[in-house]
């Protein structure tokens, strides 16, 4: 008995959901045209890419001399005036050897006094012929080298006292530190290189957006072009910029060519901070008119749509008369039904054309056309799954 109550109710099931589907495709259905209104737009192009915000003018501070770090005066984000003492090296090695070039001139000075008196007393035994050729030549050839040695002691004395200026480390722009690599008590080598100790921006509010732009889009990229940015931090906004340098130096990553595209960005209130990732958009070309929707265009009525609307099929061109390049085509819905009508089109982003013939502001073009079923009475489509109300 089970087994036929549960058979039962499905076949009832069954039969309602066949009677729902015929009830539903058995109604009549409208045709209803979409259409858009002509107006004036600003159509663009544009170039995407993705970049990092910097500093205009950035400085890494290093040490041309070995040594481990004395005391350091600055910290990250901290303010520096050009001049400014930012850290100093430990300078006990580089005084002993100022030291000792100090004392090397002082012997060879006490050589060039005693070598210059030698050569006074020979020269006057020569004079007289109480000397020879040869010891005469001897204290002059002395001579000259003690010179030779006091101006090499001299210029090693001034070799120690620049390294021992180096160990003073001073900035050498305005600016703020945005890195600080060392800490008081490290040791810094430059033997092979010179180690950077901290980084200098210039000014926070002039930034830049180094974007890299495929080579496909490269082409259509100028100089002073205007961009706009935005960055993750800053989600609601969006930042200005213009194109101000394109390198050509390539850069090629898995086979992916790009280029630096150098975007001015200005940052007056200091909201770019360096490192930032910038989604850039570059304005390659802008223009204002007439715009329709670019669906518009690949409308095409069929001979039902037509007799629906009342409309007349669009007129057919004499041969060798065919609209070529960019003279096209649209639908108007007008008081008398479909109209077609020629266009002749201009820049297109994609979701907007221009137009610059053909069509007048405020027309009314189809972009596409769908089928509805009738309402019924009171103006609600009748939905054979909803209880009907009582009848009174």
């Amino acid at each position: 008995m089970k087994k036929k109550t549960l058979i039962a109710l499905s076949l009832i099931a069954l039969v309602a959901v066949v009677v729902v589907i015929i009830a539903m495709g058995s109604g009549k259905k409208e045709m209803r045209f979409n259409t858009a209104v002509v107006q004036k737009e600003v159509v663009q192009t544009v170039v995407t890419a993705t970049g990092y915000v910097q500093p205009v003018d950035k400085v890494d501070v290093g040490t041309q001399v070995s040594g481990v770090i004395e005391k350091i005066y600055v910290d990250f984000n901290s303010q520096v005036k050009k001049g400014q003492l930012l850290a100093e090296l430990d300078k006990s090695t580089l005084n002993e050897m100022v030291a000792q070039a100090g004392a090397k001139l002082l012997s060879a000075e006490s050589d060039l006094t005693y070598a210059q008196q030698n050569y006074d007393r020979t020269k006057q035994l020569f004079d007289s012929k109480a000397a020879t050729q040869t010891a005469y030549e001897q204290v002059t050839n002395a001579l000259a080298q003690s010179k030779t040695n006091v101006a090499n002691a001299k210029a090693n004395l001034q070799q120690a006292d620049v390294n021992l200026s180096y160990a003073d480390i001073y900035s050498p722009i305005n600016g703020v530190v945005l890195n600080r690599a060392v800490d008081q008590g490290q040791t810094v080598a430059a033997s092979f290189n010179t180690p950077t100790l901290f980084t200098i921006a210039n000014d926070l509010k002039k930034m830049q957006v180094e974007a890299d732009v495929d080579e496909a889009d490269i082409g259509q990229v100028r100089l002073g072009q205007k961009v706009t940015f935005t960055v993750d931090s800053y989600s609601d906004d969006t930042f200005d910029g213009t194109v101000s340098q394109i390198r050509l130096q390539p850069t090629v990553t898995n086979n992916v060519v790009t280029y630096t595209v150098i975007i001015e960005a200005p940052n007056p209130d200091e909201k770019l901070f360096p490192g930032m990732t910038a989604s850039v958009t570059i304005v390659t070309r802008s223009e204002e008119g007439l715009a329709i929707t670019a669906e518009a265009l690949n409308f095409r009525p069929t001979e039902e749509m037509l007799a629906h609307s009342k409309g007349k099929p669009a007129p057919v061109p004499a041969p060798g008369q065919a609209p070529t390049g960019k003279q096209r085509g649209v639908w108007l819905q007008t008081a008398l039904g479909l109209e077609h009508r020629d266009v002749k089109t201009g820049l297109s982003d994609g979701v907007h054309v221009l137009v610059s013939e053909g069509l007048n502001e405020g027309d009314t073009v189809v972009v596409s056309v769908s089928l509805e079923r009738k309402a019924g009475k009171g103006g609600a489509t009748a939905n054979p799954l909803m209880p009907r109300p009582p009848r009174r």
